[in-house]
């Protein structure tokens, strides 16, 4: 690519942990950064390496303008905390397409496995069935619908799927909520997965390589482009328990109380969406990656117990690794 704009793009959730690792990766390789902010002055601050532009993801004309001159936007935005996810998250989405479609940019999207129930399992596909068992996986799916058709219209989209999220600046996951404390050291680890029920994880920093690895061969990807990441597998629900305590040197493994979940549902938020997401630990899961690998050679991966330790450090949880960090907008 050559050219100002072939090399620039705006991220929409660069404060979060996935939206600020796929910018970083995207530097990394002589990216522009520019990135809205509802904080502009302030997130500049902390990153000063990209072009920070006051806005919000919500207003259809700040997302317009922001996107001026761009030929790439990550759409790796969410409400602080999910808050009012169902309501907010597709207004934001149309507000990225809108913008899209005006400039002339491609859209690169963060996925899950939100977007698939029971049916789907053991072995998920680009093409496995979507009939999700949540609330968050109907408006998923719906985000991939929009996009599809978004696609259909013109405008390129890049969907990675990917795992369970974890990573140095990676908050509101299933690992720096539930197997460690942030901040602290690590001396019990509540494992919310049955022992011989496989999982799958992602290391946040391989999805943000592969993100930025397949944005630079957007022009050769079909105009709606999905991919899966094998990510890091545990295969029998042991292994990331099993890292954690190599890398700190031993600690306690307990089972998560799974039981306290729909006693404490009807009053606190994060147990409601425990309560929903309890299926994903309860069946074997796993995500194949031959369309990834057939287009770029290979799917980025980090040994778990790199990935592990530079987790917990970027959580606080090792000696002398400083204050754990939560970002606002994460996936």
């Amino acid at each position: 690519m050559s050219g100002s704009k072939e090399r620039t793009v705006l991220v929409l959730g660069a404060t979060g942990g996935i939206g600020g690792t796929v910018a970083r990766a995207l530097r990394g390789r002589g990216w522009r950064i520019r990135a809205l902010g509802r904080d502009a002055a302030g997130a500049a601050r902390k990153e000063p390496g990209f072009e920070w532009v006051q806005g919000d993801a919500m207003n259809a004309g700040d997302v317009r303008a922001a996107a001026q001159g761009v030929s790439l936007i990550v759409h790796a935005v969410n409400p602080p905390g999910y808050r009012d996810w169902d309501k907010l998250v597709l207004p934001m989405l149309d507000n990225t397409i809108a913008a899209a479609r005006a400039v002339g940019a491609r859209i690169l999207l963060p996925g899950t496995v939100y977007n698939f129930g029971p049916d789907a399992f053991p072995t998920l596909t680009e093409a496995s069935p979507q009939h999700p068992r949540t609330r968050k996986g109907a408006i998923r799916v719906e985000m991939e619908r929009r996009l599809e058709a978004a696609a259909r219209a013109g405008t390129g989209v890049i969907i990675v799927r990917a795992g369970d999220f974890f990573g140095p600046g990676a908050a509101n996951n299933w690992f720096s909520g539930c197997l460690v404390t942030p901040g602290k050291p690590v001396r019990t680890i509540k494992n919310p997965a049955r022992r011989g029920i496989g999982h799958q994880w992602a290391y946040l920093p391989d999805v943000a390589e592969t993100m930025a690895r397949l944005a630079e061969r957007a022009e050769k990807l079909p105009s709606f482009a999905v991919y899966h990441m094998a990510g890091t597998f545990d295969a029998d629900g042991t292994e990331m328990v099993a890292a954690i305590q190599r890398v700190v040197g031993g600690a306690k493994a307990t089972a998560f109380p799974w039981w306290i979940v729909p006693l404490a549902a009807p009053f606190v938020r994060l147990m409601r969406e425990l309560a929903e997401m309890r299926y994903l630990w309860r069946e074997p899961l796993r995500m194949t990656n031959e369309r990834l690998v057939a287009e770029l050679g290979d799917e980025p991966h980090t040994p778990i117990d790199e990935a592990v330790r530079t987790t917990l450090g970027g959580l606080g949880c090792l000696a002398g690794s400083g204050t754990a960090k939560h970002p606002a907008d994460v996936l």
